[in-house]
């Protein structure tokens, strides 16, 4: 409901004053009272500048650029991040492991520690960090397979398509395979607020080691705003390096707070 300006309120009273002077009459009923104003809405919290979130999670594989990390075996995972001012970042992540398959029957666990900026330019989503993959429990005298990498990515919201691309580079590949190079490109569709379909197109280039290149298509569905399901296919032209390089098909539960 609009209010009357001040000023014609105030005429009206002087007018109205000055017709009972002369008439001394009374107005038939009162005039109704006007509605009490609604107090302002209290302004939103403001974002702290630093923000720490947690993710927990279960899955029946644990598959990285297409490859089993676990013998296609169920893995846990958790980690924490923190972001300061919406654009730096660092976190720590961790899982369990299982690399038999490639000979190693000691190291079981992988911990991750990484960082870095997300700056937007336009409509341009970047993310521009480090990440450093460790494992423990390696055997004495093997091949270190402790590395880290620098990564470059960018995405662009269309409506409800994002499109992205990313490439990372490492100076020293895991069990000492020298330099390499892993470029993608991805895409995701939301489909309502709780589902959304996305899949990728990588190609993993390892200096001492075999190339290939490996893809994925999924579905994601939010049961709460914090926890969510993601079914997804993975597969690679390297069948033939091993079980781990074949299709599958995976199924994780993960939850944020």
């Amino acid at each position: 409901m609009k209010s009357v300006p001040t000023f014609l309120f105030v005429g009206a009273v002087l007018c109205a004053g000055s017709v009972y002077a002369q008439t001394t009459t009374q107005p038939e009923t009162a005039p109704a009272p006007s509605p009490p104003t609604a107090a302002p809405a209290a302004p939103a919290a403001p974002t702290p500048d630093l923000v720490i979130a947690y993710n927990v999670g279960v899955q029946s594989d644990y598959v990285f650029r297409g490859v089993s990390q676990t013998n296609s075996e169920p893995s846990a995972f958790g980690g924490i991040d923190l972001t300061y001012k919406s654009i730096a970042y660092a976190g720590v992540w961790t899982s369990n492991l299982n690399f038999k398959p490639f000979g190693d029957t000691h190291t079981r666990e992988e911990v991750d520690l990484y960082g870095g900026i997300r700056p937007t330019l336009g409509d341009f989503n970047f993310d521009f960090g480090m990440q450093y993959y460790g494992y423990t429990g390696q055997a004495k005298g093997a091949p270190n397979v402790d590395y880290t990498e620098i990564y470059a990515k960018v995405t662009h919201a269309f409506g409800p398509l994002t499109l992205g691309a990313s490439v990372y580079y490492s100076w020293g590949f895991t069990g000492e395979t020298g330099d390499a190079t892993y470029t993608e490109i991805n895409a995701a569709y939301t489909i309502t607020p709780k589902w959304s379909v996305s899949g990728a197109v990588g190609h993993q280039d390892i200096e001492l080691a075999s190339d290939y290149t490996t893809w994925n298509a999924g579905v994601t569905y939010a049961l709460t705003d914090h926890i969510g399901i993601d079914v997804r296919y993975y597969d690679t032209d390297s069948h033939g390096l091993g079980n781990p390089y074949t299709s599958r098909v995976v199924g994780a539960l993960k939850v944020t707070f």
